[in-house]
């Protein structure tokens, strides 16, 4: 919740004398701060895959309160070409200023650690040398390579639930499914009424469904799923089979919609659902800003559809027991996103008062917990829900609070341990089953993946 005004008042004149007063210029290991510029004027650019285009517009019209004379120009890029056109511009003299990457995958931060400077002097003189008791401890871990901290974390995230559109379900008198047999019922009454059920997105890399097969391995063998990805029990288990098999039923049995191998989770699925199309999507914790007027709004906006479309009340449910064994519904979390900055930027000291001010000010953390999009990394700052325009603010935002109780109670990882190479095996192995292919068949290839690995 937020400071009373007073507090809030005092506390921002201490955080940016803080920053001013620490000198964040650039003091990090891979140059002196004499050839960075400035660190409270200039123009940079940010590049990343996240946040939508007006929520990074309100992050940035925050920092420009506390710096005016620092201008920064984000550009989104979308997420299946992240890594592709990253790369090159930074191999390049004109690459962005400030990168967005990931704590695994093709865009990690280990990825892509060699284009960035070094934070660690900078996080300490800002946080004191005890910084990683103050943010969320996995996200320093992750975005350190080899004792250079290549990233300053501001976003964590967490998946394995479901998003429903209210309204269409009250309309059918109908309640989120807690079972199989529940989910089945429910999609053949959206069927018969011309609409679908749950949509997904297999097409591309950026394996929204390696989400979905997690959940469902929860439901069959809780754990399984991280002792896998541990190489503590192989693909190829009777449980992780099971969960392939159980996928493909939902292609047979009626739950996931028709030709999801043809179609992206982003625009496509995302665009159905926020329109009223689709009832049920699943996607993460991410997807919660949609259940604030701003958001919802632009997303509509951009989607292309009327300006008077009426905006949907989307509500977080546990993901459904699909093997019927009674285990109960659980989330796995991230750090999600972290903010590199580019050693060969001409302005780099700009570049890190921004990354730092994002992820490691209680101003930075205030606003992307007010866009409720991502969860704030920094100790002690959540979303000020009374600041906040929900759509249906009576439904949404208990279920909204528990979803974040939820998410803070998670252990197993969502993405952190997975190569690359395994999660792409793992969204071929998807596609694979529901297409029609053995599970087993598509089991034994993600194993394949993971001991080539171990080689």
């Amino acid at each position: 919740m937020s400071l009373p005004k007073l507090r809030r008042a005092a506390t921002t004149v201490i955080a940016v004398g803080a920053l001013a007063s620490l000198g964040l210029t650039g003091c990090g290991s891979d140059s002196t701060s004499s050839d960075g510029g400035s660190a409270t004027q200039g123009n940079i650019t940010w590049w990343s895959w996240t946040p939508d285009n007006d929520l990074a517009a309100r992050e940035i019209a925050a920092f420009n309160k506390q710096y005016p004379d620092i201008k920064v120009t984000y550009k989104k890029v979308p997420i299946d070409n992240y890594s592709a056109l990253l790369k090159p511009a930074l191999a390049s003299d004109d690459g962005p200023d400030v990168y967005t990457v990931n704590a695994s995958g093709s865009f990690s931060a280990e990825a892509f650690a060699p284009y960035a400077y070094d934070l660690t002097p900078d996080v300490k003189k800002l946080l004191g040398d005890d910084w990683q008791s103050k943010v969320y401890a996995d996200g320093a871990k992750a975005f350190t390579v080899k004792d250079r901290l290549v990233a300053g974390q501001w976003a964590k995230v967490g998946a394995g639930i479901l998003w429903i559109n209210k309204g269409t379900f009250d309309k059918y008198n109908l309640k989120p499914p807690t079972t199989m047999d529940e989910w089945v019922s429910v999609c053949k009454t959206f069927r018969a009424n011309g609409l679908g059920c749950l949509r997904e997105g297999l097409a591309g890399t950026s394996g929204f469904v390696v989400d979905t097969l997690h959940s469902i391995t929860d439901s069959v063998e809780p754990g399984a799923w991280t002792a896998a990805v541990a190489r503590q029990k192989k693909w190829t288990d009777p449980g992780l089979v099971q969960s392939l098999q159980i996928l493909q039923d939902m292609s047979t049995n009626g739950v996931l919609d028709e030709g999801s191998v043809g179609i992206q989770q982003y625009p496509d699925v995302n665009n159905a659902f926020l329109t009223g199309k689709v009832p049920m999507v699943q996607m993460g914790t991410w997807y919660q800003q949609y259940a604030t007027v701003n958001s919802l709004t632009a997303a509509l906006q951009g989607a292309g559809v009327p300006a008077d479309t009426k905006k949907i009340t989307i509500l977080p449910t546990p993901f459904p027991d699909v093997a019927g064994k009674g285990n109960p519904p659980t989330m796995f979390a991230d750090p999600d996103a972290g903010n590199s900055v580019n050693a060969k930027s001409k302005v780099r000291n700009a570049a890190v008062t921004f990354a730092l001010w994002l992820g490691h000010t209680k101003e930075g953390q205030q606003v992307v917990a007010d866009n409720v999009d991502s969860f704030p990394t920094l100790n002690g700052v959540g979303p000020n829900f009374d600041n906040i325009e929900l759509v249906n603010p009576k439904l949404q935002r208990p279920a909204l609070e528990d979803v974040s109780k939820r998410l803070g109670e998670a252990t197993a990882a969502r993405n952190v341990g997975t190569s690359a190479q395994l999660n792409q095996a793992i969204i071929d192995a998807a596609q694979a089953v529901v297409s029609g292919k053995s599970p087993s068949d598509a089991a034994a290839a993600i194993q394949s993946v993971a001991d080539s690995e171990q080689k």
